[in-house]
């Protein structure tokens, strides 16, 4: 089983960075893909950006291509997302989740793949 622990969520004008790290526990992270979700009030979960165990492919939304970087360290059993360029419909809040199928060529970007979700962490990006 594993934890997650999203952190470094807040208040950020437009065109402005922030880093999510989400950080887990349980001895099997480096088998587990990883992705990060999001949630704005009133609006269903939806897939933001994922990579696999081993780092070496990574999945996109449309949304964020060149704009946000998912990064993972497995030795500090933590993932980040690096989010530049930010703009108001970013705002929601961020969820961390773990698979324990590694999807290929490209990492799952179905809420159902993944088996373990974080608390969440709220991203608030003003205009």
């Amino acid at each position: 089983q594993v934890q997650l622990v999203e952190s470094g969520g807040g208040l950020v004008q437009a065109g402005g960075s922030l880093r999510l790290s989400c950080a887990a526990s349980g001895r099997t992270f480096s088998s587990y893909a990883m992705g990060w979700f999001r949630q704005a009030p009133g609006k269903e979960r939806e897939f933001v950006t994922a990579i696999t165990w081993s780092g070496g492919s990574t999945n996109y939304a449309d949304s964020v291509k060149g704009r946000f970087t998912i990064s993972r360290d497995n030795a500090k059993m933590t993932v980040y997302l690096q989010m530049n360029s930010l703009k108001p419909e970013d705002t929601a809040v961020y969820y961390c989740a773990a698979s324990r199928i590694d999807y290929r060529p490209k990492p799952s970007s179905r809420v159902y793949n993944y088996d373990y979700w974080g608390q969440g962490t709220q991203v608030t990006v003003s205009s």
